[in-house]
């Protein structure tokens, strides 16, 4: 994978997901205590984030830093993306019960 930051693809997948959220620049800077100008720049690449931009930004848009930065998607959230719908389609009962069993397991992995 090139680890070279290209700054104008992240502002378009920054752009992108706020899009997909149905955010406007001016809302997502609030969230992210920033400028709305600002959050243009990063748009159109014309800044260079710091690292606190950066997270802030991956958590207010729900992406991970991966995705942001080089346009991966890290498998534990394909993993999610592909369960969440499943459980969608289940009653309460059943998805309770099944996350509740991926809870055990998961403070039990190392005992496994």
């Amino acid at each position: 994978m090139d680890k070279n930051i290209d700054y104008k693809a992240l502002g378009k997948r920054i752009k992108n997901k706020r899009k997909e959220k149905h955010l406007t620049q001016e809302q997502l800077s609030e969230i992210c205590d920033l400028s709305a100008a600002h959050i243009g720049h990063i748009e159109r690449g014309t800044r260079i984030l710091s690292v606190d931009v950066l997270v802030r930004l991956s958590k207010a848009l729900d992406v991970s830093l991966d995705y942001l930065l080089f346009d991966v998607v890290s498998d534990n959230e394909n993993v999610l993306k592909s369960i969440n719908p499943i459980l969608k389609e289940t009653d309460k009962k059943k998805a309770d019960y099944f996350l509740n069993t991926v809870r055990l397991l998961a403070e039990n992995l190392d005992e496994l």
